[in-house]
């Protein structure tokens, strides 16, 4: 079975989470390693958090009525090349998956787009 999920976010929307929930809304979301990745970008670091915000929302979309996820059970890394890249957190079940996921962002807006293949 193949299915696919898309997600777009204002980055603004997320920049005024984090500043007016501070880390309660970042620990919710976002792993360790999400947290030191997008944190490393400075003043961009609101674009890779509205990102991995859109990416785990496509994949949520993309697993919906199949698999419940909770929001830290999926990562988003990047490999050595720099492309994202999802990791699954906790025991997927005997379900052989595949995620291919793009994002992708700019002064306003991030998105992502994915498609899962269930074997």
């Amino acid at each position: 079975m193949i299915r696919c999920g898309t997600d777009i976010i204002e980055i603004d929307r997320v920049r005024k989470s984090i500043d007016n929930i501070g880390e309660k809304f970042i620990n919710t979301i976002f792993t360790e390693n999400e947290k030191r990745y997008c944190e490393s970008h400075n003043k961009m670091k609101y674009q890779h958090y509205a990102a991995r915000f859109a990416a785990k929302e496509a994949i949520y979309k993309a697993f919906s009525g199949k698999k419940e996820l909770s929001w830290k059970d999926v990562e988003i890394i990047n490999n050595e090349s720099g492309r994202p890249k999802v990791v699954f957190l906790r025991d997927m079940g005997e379900d052989e998956i595949s995620v291919d996921i793009s994002i992708s962002h700019c002064k306003d807006y991030a998105t992502a787009s994915v498609v899962v293949y269930f074997a």
